[in-house]
């Protein structure tokens, strides 16, 4: 990778749980691993340091001409649509030399499946069992209709990959909880239940999400995506399509 390539900045949210930090540094080092020499920053919008301001300021200073800003989120809600531009509305007037694109979210993705279903198998979930297991779909939650319709819509894939029944849940402002909706399988006649946390990092959510998993007995639940080497994959993804859109000539009408 040149020294020209663009910086690849991930921002994540952020939490007051140590663990979601170490996750996200865990998960930046897998993707330096996979592109040496590409320059990696990680910067939080709220809780940890460093902040997005913070960091865009000292790249400016090192002389970084160019960045990619990646949010480290899912879905696109209120954080890519409001927070993160906000902040990088900022950073550009402050820092005018800098020159700051924002790339897209990591959801939806075939990778982002392909690292549930090692997290299943991780757990003890074996690819002859899908047809006789359901599974809950276990995301942080959002008030944003797009992101709901997301996860609902990578729910109704995925019962089309031999999995018995999926269902979707959400830790927090949307219906149902992961506890109801191990229910719910159970009341359709489905014996054994798998859940999986649609989230990358620890924290209260995503401790909330096993909490309901553990009180309706799901037979499975499944670690976060964490640094699985397919988001690390993602995440080069996305900075790749962010950066290749960047470099294409704009089209001047006559």
């Amino acid at each position: 990778m040149s020294s020209s390539s663009p910086v690849l900045l991930v921002i994540a949210h952020g939490s007051r749980d140590p663990r979601h930090a170490a996750t996200v540094h865990a998960l930046t080092a897998r993707v330096r691993a996979q592109r040496p020499g590409l320059r990696v920053e990680t910067a939080f919008l709220d809780f940890n340091a460093p902040s997005v301001p913070r960091v865009l300021e000292r790249l400016a200073a090192d002389g970084a001409t160019e960045v990619v800003a990646l949010p480290l989120l899912l879905t696109r809600a209120f954080h890519a649509k409001s927070d993160i531009p906000a902040v990088l509305r900022e950073a550009r007037a402050a820092l005018p030399r800098l020159r700051v694109r924002q790339a897209e979210v990591l959801g939806p993705s075939p990778l982002l499946n392909a690292a549930l279903e090692r997290r299943l198998y991780e757990a003890g979930v074996r690819p002859g069992d899908r047809s006789s297991t359901g599974l809950v779909l276990a995301s942080a939650g959002s008030s944003d209709p797009e992101a709901i319709a997301v996860i609902a819509e990578i729910a109704r894939e995925l019962r089309h990959t031999g999995w018995c029944s999926v269902r979707p849940a959400f830790a927090s402002a949307s219906l149902p909880r992961t506890g109801d909706a191990v229910r719910a399988l159970r009341a359709e006649g489905v014996r054994r239940v798998a859940v999986a946390p649609y989230v990358i990092a620890p924290g209260r959510l995503p401790d909330r999400i096993a909490a309901g998993a553990a009180e309706a007995g799901a037979e499975v639940l499944a670690g976060v995506l964490g640094p699985a080497p397919e988001l690390a994959r993602l995440l080069l993804d996305r900075y790749d399509e962010a950066h290749a859109a960047a470099s294409r000539p704009v089209a001047v009408s006559a």
